[in-house]
């Protein structure tokens, strides 16, 4: 049997939530489309930023600019809290 390199099972799971979290978005994009609500526009794009865009952030943006590790962690997370900030919006609605 033959052992997996850590970084490479760490790329794979994250590029497989990337497709998961852009298939959830795309979706609720298409219920924003169709029933014209903003509520359901904020719904997706709070997704996208919170499970699609650390994958570009983590291995496009980083090594193309060369952040170093804490860079591209704050960029990840400040992703994530304003993706959060758009889904709290979504549910809330106010």
């Amino acid at each position: 049997m033959t052992a997996v390199d850590a970084g490479t099972l760490l790329f794979l799971t994250a590029a497989a939530t990337a497709l998961a979290g852009t298939a959830v978005a795309v979706t609720a994009y298409r219920g924003y489309r169709r029933h014209d609500s903003a509520m359901m526009r904020y719904l997706a794009v709070g997704i996208a930023l919170v499970a699609v865009a650390p994958f570009p952030i983590t291995y496009g943006v980083a090594p193309l600019v060369g952040l170093d590790d804490a860079t591209t962690l704050l960029a990840v997370l400040c992703a994530n809290v304003a993706g959060l900030l758009a889904l709290i919006y979504s549910l809330d609605g106010t």
